[in-house]
């Protein structure tokens, strides 16, 4: 029964036809925001209708948030409960199982594995969530132990940071809901060994988007010398001295990530064949040119530049700039990899920003691969902020 919720309302001129075909999200600006709307907690759960009082679905509510409302269930009848939560997550265990023969992937991936804002990678027995919408904050408790019940890890994180969850109004924080965590967690991941600070680490300490990209440049890598610029823990760089790599460079601003490469290295037997270099990415670049430096394959892959709209302008014009500075450290007939996660810049608006960069570098170029995120961060068709990675790999003369 739904009589107990809270019902809220389309605006006559908002097309319920984009909610009806799966599209997730209600922006403050299409819903009927009188006075009880507004009074409603964030998290709470209410009835969607649109101007004609056809029920939409259920969705989660926050009137402190941009996107307002949240489609949770098409059914109207549904109740967000511990059991429809691990319902859930057996679906996208599922998915995972059948990709992966061990247990380190990103195990929900919010909208699209229909946990609206909320973010779980597995590092094998353990796990790090990210709730980063009102309701998963509110029922953390809830999603942490339907976690466990459905694929048995004993240790939870809440990892509480970032810009999704200041725009939904929540606090930062971080926090062991169960079990122990002694240290960095080793994770394997296309051969290479990766370490992982689940509690301290950025995002949940690895970034497992990357992985179908960190296969396509091991093919790339053998017997070369790789430059890999905003590194973290070594992403590219571990994974092409697993493939044989001369020589792997990491740069990257944080000391702690850099620490954690050169641990991963360790655990692989490989740590005399890694070098790092901590400072900001665009001065080490120069500096590497001044010094002559030049690579097989270098590889760029930094924070999203343009996490927004009102930012896509500048965020491309640092694109450009990567690609521009990156381009003189490439040998000629070496290879160039250019990353974005800025889901505000398009496949399109990227990829001719790193073209514009690479001329402007003084190179002429092939462009030969492109990537995406792995298949355990799947897209929603209807919501392009879930296909947010863009990885473009170049081969330059010249």
């Amino acid at each position: 029964m739904t009589a107990d919720l809270p019902i809220i309302r389309l605006r006559p001129k908002s097309k319920p036809q984009a909610i009806r075909h799966g599209f997730p999200w209600v922006f403050a600006d299409e819903l009927v925001t009188d006075r009880r709307t507004r009074a409603i907690p964030p998290g709470s759960f209410a009835l969607l209708e649109d101007a004609e009082r056809r029920p939409l679905g259920l969705v989660t509510v926050n009137p402190e948030s941009k996107i307002i409302a949240r489609m949770m269930d098409p059914d109207p009848q549904a109740r967000i409960t511990r059991d429809w939560i691990a319902a859930r997550l057996v679906r996208a265990l599922a998915l995972r199982e059948r990709l992966f023969d061990r247990p380190f992937y990103r195990l929900v991936h919010a909208e699209a594995d229909g946990l609206p804002g909320t973010i779980i990678d597995r590092f094998g027995d353990a796990a790090v969530i990210q709730p980063n919408a009102a309701w998963a904050e509110r029922m953390i408790g809830d999603i942490a132990a339907a976690l466990g019940d459905v694929t048995g890890v004993s240790t939870v994180i809440l990892n509480g940071q970032g810009r999704a969850r200041t725009l939904e109004g929540l606090d930062e924080r971080t926090e062991i809901l169960s079990g122990t965590l002694d240290g960095p967690i080793e994770v394997p991941m296309n051969g290479a060994i990766y370490l992982a600070d689940l509690a301290q680490g950025q995002k949940t300490g690895l970034f497992y988007d990357q992985r179908p990209n960190h296969a396509f440049a091991q093919r790339l890598a053998q017997g070369q010398r790789v430059l890999d610029v905003f590194s973290h823990v070594g992403g590219f760089g571990l994974a092409a001295l697993a493939a044989g790599a001369a020589h792997a460079t990491c740069v990257d601003g944080s000391a702690a990530a850099l620490a954690l490469a050169q641990g991963g290295a360790r655990a692989m037997g490989a740590e005399s064949r890694l070098a790092t270099r901590r400072g900001d990415a665009f001065e080490q670049m120069e500096a590497l040119a001044g010094e002559g430096a030049q690579f097989d394959l270098v590889i760029c892959d930094p924070p999203a530049f343009a996490p927004s709209k009102p930012a896509l302008e500048a965020g491309l014009r640092a694109y450009e700039r990567v690609a521009r500075l990156a381009a003189p450290l490439v040998a000629p007939g070496g290879y160039l990899g250019l990353c974005s996660c800025s889901h505000a810049a398009d496949l399109g608006a990227f990829r001719n920003a790193s073209a514009r960069g690479i001329g402007r570098g003084g190179r002429r170029m092939q462009l030969i691969h492109t990537g995406q995120a792995g298949p355990d961060h799947p897209t929603l068709p209807q919501l392009a902020e879930t296909g947010y990675l863009k990885a473009l790999f170049f081969r330059l003369d010249g």
